[in-house]
């Protein structure tokens, strides 16, 4: 399996991506796409830090358009058509769509930025939930990569 690379800007995610900002999600450049094969993306962004070790989804997108790019600001929809075609899912909130870093006070949490490139678009009704995700996904993995970034209040 060739990786893919997957970058973030910045290593620090600036407030305007989290609760204390614009809530807005960032952009996301994915490089090493096998141009054979991949059907479409699908991202999880989980805090590491938090109670469960990584379990805590802020963001779960799948059936994405196959792109270098990630766009910043994706809509907060069950199912988006611009500025890329995907679907979203329950993040830790029980909201859809991205939910941005909001640790404690005091706390500066790292989270984990994972992108999968899948043989298929999944059968998978927007909205599920991240366990639902990952088994959806089951046997469908031909690309994965990750980054991270950190934020604190």
């Amino acid at each position: 399996m060739k990786p893919l690379t997957v970058r973030i800007s910045v290593k620090n995610l600036p407030p305007q991506y989290t609760c204390d900002g614009n809530n807005v999600s960032p952009a996301l450049e994915v490089d090493g796409i096998e141009e054979n094969g991949i059907a479409s993306l699908a991202l999880m962004m989980t805090d590491a830090d938090a109670p469960g070790g990584g379990t805590f989804p802020h963001w779960l997108i799948w059936n994405m358009d196959v792109v270098s790019i990630v766009p910043e600001n994706i809509p907060k929809d069950l199912t988006v058509s611009f500025p890329i075609s995907a679907v979203q899912g329950k993040n830790a909130k029980g909201e859809i769509g991205y939910s941005g870093p909001c640790p404690p006070n005091g706390q500066a949490h790292r989270y984990e930025i994972k992108v999968y490139g899948l043989d298929t678009r999944l059968e998978l009704a927007p909205g599920s939930e991240q366990e639902d995700l990952v088994k959806a996904m089951q046997g469908h993995v031909i690309q994965f990569g990750t980054t991270s970034v950190v934020y604190g209040r």
